[in-house]
């Protein structure tokens, strides 16, 4: 069974917007990479989908846009064949090694969980959140930015049921940016 994992950027007062002065550095980028890597696929929802497509998708050209620094491009190498499942009730169609999700939410995240391999990562604030209210989330990965937004979504805003959780690890990066690995208990 592979387990859900969710990871997010996050300030210090819970905001989880991604424009709330979260900028990646090389340090925090390794982390992202490598947290890609322990996923066999992608949950996002329409939002969060289309906002990385339009970051991270390689050109037609198949030359990385100029603006890319080269600590960013592993990053970009890892995202951009993952197979991405989009939970989306107003697209027709997903391309991007999508696979579009309708319907029974549930199910069809059990379904992806019974399959072999390593584990699905899911990122995003609305999806998310459907995904813990269900349960169905097997790890939080909170990137804590040493940043007060007093602004913006939070983490887990709504959440119709508190779960606890335990932590099973934290990395300090020497810019300040704590990354805490949780898991419900049992």
């Amino acid at each position: 069974m592979r387990p859900l994992r969710y990871a997010i950027n996050t300030t210090l007062d819970g905001c989880c917007h991604h424009e709330a002065g979260l900028p990646p550095d090389a340090e925090s980028m390794r982390f992202w990479t490598e947290e890609m890597g322990r996923a066999d696929a992608l949950i996002f929802g329409r939002v969060t989908y289309q906002m990385m497509e339009s970051a991270w998708r390689r050109p037609r050209s198949g030359t990385w846009p100029a603006w890319m620094a080269d600590w960013q491009k592993p990053f970009a190498e890892m995202i951009d064949p993952a197979t991405k499942h989009v939970v989306s009730s107003t697209l027709s169609r997903v391309d991007w090694n999508g696979r579009l999700i309708r319907g029974d939410l549930e199910r069809a995240v059990e379904q992806l969980k019974q399959e072999s391999g390593r584990g699905l990562f899911v990122g995003g604030v609305t999806l998310p959140l459907a995904l813990a209210d269900l349960g169905l989330i097997d790890e939080y990965v909170f990137v804590v930015h040493p940043v007060v937004a007093g602004h913006g979504p939070t983490l887990l805003a709504g959440l119709h049921e508190h779960r606890r959780l335990n932590l099973v690890d934290r990395q300090e990066f020497r810019s300040g940016i704590t990354a805490l690995r949780y898991r419900p208990r049992s």
